[in-house]
């Protein structure tokens, strides 16, 4: 299992790395994406683990695989210090595009740095699809990206609004 991960890891670093060397660049879809007010106090007893574990009990996805470790810093660009908790959910083969992941930052001066990590990540699936599977690309270009309190919500998917709206369950607003 952990060389089917390596090597699944590794194709994905691989295809990463020539796309950002093929020049693309196209930053449209953070014109598109739903962003909450970050003022908002949002509490949840739920830890990010659960949030996605629980969305995806409700939402079906392909299948999908966690990323850890320094695939966070790798992917996203975030620098996991800053994080107090966070789920990361990729697909288990590079032909689809869908993602779920849950950051909650220690501070919320980094909220801005995880989006910019985030929005990067955004764009790097997006230029992966971008010549090699439209409907995927499409998809891509559609995520969805909110911040509620001290966490950050980030989703690729065709049912990327029922996503937003189950993760927004498990917020009491005070």
């Amino acid at each position: 299992m952990k060389k089917n991960y390596f090597a699944f890891m590794l194709v994905i670093a691989l295809g990463l790395v020539l796309t950002a060397c093929s020049g693309a660049n196209s930053n449209n879809a953070a014109n598109n994406n739903t962003s909450a007010n970050k003022e908002e106090q949002a509490v949840t007893t739920k830890t990010t683990k659960e949030m996605v574990d629980g969305m995806l009990a409700k939402i079906e996805q392909p299948a999908l695989i966690e990323m850890t470790g320094d695939m966070v810093k790798q992917m996203y660009y975030i620098d996991p210090a800053l994080l107090e908790q966070y789920t990361i959910m990729s697909p288990m083969m590079n032909i689809k595009t869908n993602e779920i992941a849950v950051f909650k930052v220690k501070d919320a001066k980094d909220i801005a740095a995880v989006e910019d990590g985030i929005k990067k990540r955004a764009g790097d699936v997006q230029k992966t699809f971008e010549t090699y599977l439209q409907d995927q690309y499409e998809i891509a270009k559609n995520y969805k990206l909110v911040t509620k309190g001290s966490y950050v919500f980030f989703v690729i998917s065709e049912q990327a609004d029922q996503f937003v709206s189950e993760f927004d369950t498990f917020f009491e607003q005070k």
